[in-house]
């Protein structure tokens, strides 16, 4: 693992500039929190280009859904956790069901925003898009996904939720040689006994758990699933086959997000008993990210003690 650490937010704000310098039709949003977000990159480069609307979310996303019916490609910032609270309406209803070309960027998603507690963590924000008929949702990992992420969603056509956290993070993808592509899962590690799947940063953290795992002689298969829908159905029932055991985990609620939607792919192509790492539904503490993040088992550790768990359950 790479020990060089970069804040995806500042890697998707200058990403978001230079696809900006290579389009001249993209355009960004954002509801008064463009230094947060890093979308001020943008602004600053593109100021006839960028729109602050303060602190109206929905009106943010209207207006990006108006933009995008007028042959734009607009990003829309805001928090993880208000892109899905305070602009739910007209992302399903102007943004979803026409399946415009929008990008809504959720960013400090998870616990990221750490101190800010309950109200600003976005625990529940995969649920809801995944839900919405049209809806791409992709999740980034590491620094290099998120400029690979960034530079796809701005080529795919119709509706992305970007999921983007604060956090600085580990590089842990090789970007001479990692392809990102929409809809397609990654394994990054081999192994026979049971597969790790993970999303956002717990993909790090899946890592880590399966070199914990290496000295214990478990040889555990991580797969990172950047994209939550539509999910790699094929590569996660293949790990299933050849594994034998599951273990899903994601900085979100353990109901209706990265381990909800493997579930569902298991259950009807390769049942096999799986576990899930994840907030285990409570509103969460503010605090320190890695404290918070351990405090609600999104940890290594835990990782380690679900896949012990799953193997004493496989056949």
């Amino acid at each position: 693992m790479n020990a060089v650490k970069k804040a995806i937010r500042d890697v998707y704000g200058d990403t978001l500039a230079q696809l900006g310098r290579e389009n001249p039709d993209i355009v960004a949003l954002d509801a008064d929190v463009g230094s947060s977000s890093k979308s001020i990159v943008f602004g600053k480069e593109f100021p006839k280009r960028y729109f602050n609307v303060g602190v109206a979310e929905a009106n943010m996303v209207a207006m990006a859904a108006g933009l995008a019916t007028a042959g734009k490609i607009p990003f829309a910032n805001t928090f993880a956790a208000f892109m899905v609270l305070r602009a739910a309406d007209p992302v399903r209803s102007l943004i979803a069901y026409t399946g415009l070309n929008v990008k809504l960027a959720g960013t400090y998603a998870g616990l990221s925003d750490s101190y800010d507690g309950a109200s600003h963590h976005a625990i529940a924000d995969i649920a809801f898009m995944r839900a919405l008929p049209n809806m791409t949702v992709v999740s980034v990992s590491d620094p290099v996904e998120a400029e690979l992420a960034t530079r796809a969603v701005a080529e795919f056509k119709g509706p992305v939720y970007l999921r983007l956290s604060r956090a600085e993070v580990p590089v842990v993808l090789d970007k001479a040689t990692y392809k990102f592509e929409i809809g397609k899962g990654v394994t990054l590690r081999e192994g026979n006994d049971l597969t790790i799947v993970a999303t956002g940063y717990m993909l790090v953290k899946a890592l880590e758990a399966a070199e914990i795992l290496a000295d214990k002689g478990i040889r555990a298969r991580v797969v990172n699933i950047h994209t939550i829908k539509p999910i790699d159905r094929e590569l996660l029932i293949a790990s299933a086959r050849e594994t034998g055991a599951i273990v899903t985990a994601e900085e979100h609620n353990v109901y209706g997000g990265l381990g909800s939607a493997v579930a569902e792919v298991l259950s009807q192509g390769c049942p096999v008993p799986m576990e899930v790492v994840g907030v285990n539904d409570t509103f969460t503490e503010s605090g320190d990210y890695e404290k918070l993040l351990a405090k609600y088992g999104l940890s290594a550790a835990n990782i380690v003690a679900h896949a012990e768990k799953v193997l004493k359950r496989k056949d």
